[in-house]
């Protein structure tokens, strides 16, 4: 997704909002365009809804370039993509080259939004509703955790079943409608409740384990361990939805995922790593792959009486580092 420079013309003595009006937007359009500093003169300067125009006067807007990335599943109300790793769902700024938005809004219009979030650098499944409603209802049903979601990881070790707590289904009854989708008993559960870091020394969106923090549940168990590596694949089910959790969760019990850039790994490094500044060959020294070895696998709801189960048709695994690029 490009952004582009736009002339609406050239006006003298009116306010931004008028000009915006008069040009076919509503107010509610025109406030959201100015609000996010949409509107520009010649000399490049910001202007908002009351500044008055004195010349030429242009709108910031993007326009999309798709790259040809389908989605693996759509109904009439929504569609599934299979988000590659280093794919933002967003753009998240005027530098923005290309972003999951450019395929969805050339397939479905502006109003189509994706339902969840993904890290940039987790790959795999993600829903998008096509309507603001739609939208809207998706989006309630993940936070009512009405939808199961399932993740595949590469972590460092081999996970010992034994030093862990196992999953009761009786100690978590409050999360029964994601209970119902799981298939068995035979998980490991990590209950430690987590929030942002207090350290104003430390990177912002850094997570930290704290007893007074919001109670974090997640499932998991190995499923293949690589002994000449030292490393396990696991499945991983969050059953809250927490910044991080199953990143945080993973690292405190010392099973770190492959590729993290920010936990177990000093502030310059992080920085350099998220900056774009660390060289890949670095980054796979000091973590291990070149990507954040995670991986969005598996989603199932109920949504106006029909089940969906999608999984992911990407392949990710240990043999040999599925899905490092």
């Amino acid at each position: 997704m490009a952004y582009i420079k736009m002339k609406i013309g050239e006006f003298y003595g009116q306010k931004i909002y008028q000009i915006l009006l008069s040009n076919g937007y509503n107010m509610k359009e025109a406030q959201k365009l100015c609000d996010k500093g949409r509107l520009i003169d010649s000399f490049d300067m910001v202007l908002n809804k009351n500044s008055i125009a004195n010349g030429e006067i242009f709108l910031i807007d993007y326009e999309c370039k798709p790259v040809g990335l389908e989605p693996i599943f759509e109904s009439d109300e929504f569609g599934v993509f299979d988000k590659p790793s280093g794919v933002l769902t967003h753009p998240n700024g005027r530098n923005c080259s290309y972003s999951l938005c450019d395929e969805i809004w050339s397939l479905w219009g502006r109003e189509a939004s994706v339902a969840h979030r993904l890290d940039k650098e987790t790959s795999g499944v993600i829903v998008v509703g096509k309507s603001i409603e739609t939208t809207k209802k998706l989006k309630s049903m993940f936070e009512n955790r009405e939808v199961f979601k399932s993740y595949l990881a590469l972590v460092n070790g081999k996970v010992e079943v034994d030093k862990f707590d196992k999953f009761k289904l009786e100690n978590y009854i409050n999360f029964i409608n994601k209970l119902d989708f799981i298939d068995s008993n035979n998980w490991l559960v990590i209950d430690k409740a987590m929030d942002l870091t207090k350290d104003y020394n430390d990177i912002k969106i850094r997570m930290q384990i704290c007893d007074n923090g919001k109670r974090a549940i997640t499932l998991f168990r190995p499923i293949e361990f690589d002994y000449k590596r030292n490393l396990t694949l696991v499945e991983c089910i969050p059953l809250t939805g927490r910044q991080h959790q199953i990143r945080l969760h993973m690292f405190y019990v010392k099973h770190k995922i492959l590729g993290d850039p920010i936990y177990g790994l000093e502030r310059d490094d992080i920085e350099r790593i998220l900056d774009g500044k660390m060289s890949e060959n670095e980054r796979i020294d000091k973590t291990g792959a070149n990507r954040l070895m995670l991986h969005s696998n598996r989603l199932k709801f109920n949504y106006n009486g029909a089940e969906f189960d999608i999984s992911s048709k990407m392949e990710f695994g240990l043999s040999p580092f599925v899905q490092m690029d």
